[in-house]
């Protein structure tokens, strides 16, 4: 992990990497999100905001930073709207001349794929020449950015294990949880406190790892100043749209392309998602035939595609990290070389399953996938009470992980769940080479060039974030008012 990376691909300019607009031109003209539809409490709620009040001299705005997060909407904040997370704003970037770049999750690959009946690589080429032709500059992949997190994440694992003295009685530090669900990142934040956040990985999620590459390094090398970039990020979580709206997550600008202009100027690293079901709507908003638009050159620059024209990735449908981090653990601290799909057991349901390593009859590695509430809340209990023999868990707030998350297309009347999820699943891996993110050129010129090496300091301030439990006194949150 000490050797620093090598690779040979060059960052150039930009246009050396972004594909050239293919097939049809789709005016921007009439595009407008689907309306959403408010439940009666909510259009009550709605006559009484719209009521004039004579001691209201100005607006109270309430932001997705607002929302109280409490478990009964932490995983579908699809009634919580801001204006910067919507289509209007990701068109009205592009009318403005912005660069807008588009970031695509694996996901919503899987969720597009299954609705429209094509493949992931199909439905990120076809959809590259939708987004092209609305003024998209570039369409990359979060695959890519994924497998510069879970080397982070390895890393950060590697270290964490080390400190455990060698009875294992020291648990300080595992186990480590997984940081890339935004739900439950809130739902720790502002429901369990202090007293979970130390095991909480401090690894950015995937999101947000691209945010950081595109504002902070890719903006640099091409001399493009940051705030002339729109990113979108295309995702299968509405609560996505919370994570990039965090604070923790802006940067201040230090150079603008070799000027002083902006100086000190605060950029967020997200500027906006969309989920799969707005991109849907999108489509359907300019009644696109989808299925036979053309097939655009992908954007080589940060996607995970090789020189035959295949995708590759980690295959685990809600980031793989408990896997990939398994192996590599084994690999670094054991020696002991596990290849292939991991087979993990079901515990209690589907949505809980473990996997071990044993040497010389001892557990030395215990790692879990916990996915929905209800089986997060266990393991919560089994950490507050130091009951909690895992080192590592994969933690998902949605049932069956983020294939199955609140912003994904919805399943088509009289599918059953199973088949959907199972549907997807396929989908996700269909044409998808699976790959070590290790041996991944791009990450491997991301640190050459400007990370240094996994665990760096470098990487420590740029790919590494903080969490905070959120004070729940009502006296408190008055005072923001």
């Amino acid at each position: 992990m000490s050797e620093k990376f090598s690779a040979t691909l060059r960052i150039g300019d930009l246009n050396d990497y972004i594909a050239p607009s293919q097939g049809c031109v789709v005016s921007l003209k009439g595009i407008k999100p689907t309306p959403h539809k408010l439940q009666k409490s909510e259009q009550n709620a709605e006559k009484s905001r719209s009521a004039p009040n004579p001691l209201q001299t100005d607006p109270v705005k309430i932001s997705l930073k607002d929302c109280l997060a409490c478990s009964g909407c932490i995983t579908s904040a699809e009634t919580v709207m801001l204006e910067k997370q919507s289509l209007d704003e990701f068109l009205s970037s592009i009318k403005k001349g912005k660069t807008v770049i588009v970031s695509l999750s694996p996901q919503s690959r899987a969720s597009l794929a299954v609705h429209f009946g094509l493949s992931s690589l199909q439905i990120f080429k076809k959809l590259t020449t939708f987004l092209k032709s609305l003024g998209v500059k570039a369409v990359f992949d979060t695959s890519c950015s994924r497998d510069l997190a879970l080397i982070e994440s390895c890393n950060e694992f590697v270290s964490r294990y080390k400190q455990l003295s060698d009875d294992g009685s020291c648990k300080s530090s595992v186990p480590m949880i997984s940081s890339a669900c935004p739900g439950w990142i809130c739902y720790a934040e502002k429901t369990l406190g202090s007293y979970i956040l130390p095991y909480i990985s401090s690894v950015k999620s995937p999101q947000q790892t691209m945010g950081s590459i595109i504002k902070q390094h890719i903006c640099q090398k091409m001399c493009i100043r940051p705030d002339d970039v729109y990113h979108v990020t295309v995702m299968p979580c509405y609560d996505k749209k919370l994570e990039a709206a965090r604070d923790d997550f802006m940067f201040e600008v230090k150079s603008q392309g070799g000027t002083h202009e902006n100086i000190g100027l605060r950029i967020t690293e997200v500027d906006s998602v969309l989920t799969s079901g707005e991109v849907l709507d999108l489509i359907q908003a300019k009644s696109v035939d989808f299925r036979t638009l053309d097939e655009s050159s992908l954007d080589k620059l940060l996607t995970n595609v090789n020189e035959e024209g295949h995708l590759y990735g980690v295959h685990g449908s809600s980031g793989g990290y408990a896997e990939t981090i398994f192996q590599h653990a084994a690999k670094i601290l054991f020696g002991k070389e596990i290849k292939g799909p991991l087979d993990f057991k079901i515990i209690k349901n589907s949505d809980f399953r473990e996997v071990c390593l044993e040497v010389e009859g001892k557990t030395v590695l215990k790692f879990a996938l916990c996915y929905g509430f209800r089986n997060l809340q266990n393991i919560v209990r089994k950490i507050k009470t130091g009951k909690c023999d895992y080192h590592f868990i994969e933690v998902m707030a949605c049932p069956s992980g983020c294939l199955n998350g609140g912003g994904q297309i919805k399943r088509k009347p009289g599918q059953s769940p199973r088949d959907f999820i199972q549907s997807l699943e396929m989908a996700y891996t269909d044409d998808v080479l699976a790959s070590d993110p290790f041996k991944n050129p791009v990450i491997k010129t991301l640190y050459d060039e400007w990370l240094d090496q996994p665990g760096s300091e470098k990487a420590k301030k740029l790919m590494h974030t903080e969490y905070h439990p959120v004070v729940k006194s009502i006296t408190a949150a008055l005072q923001n008012w």
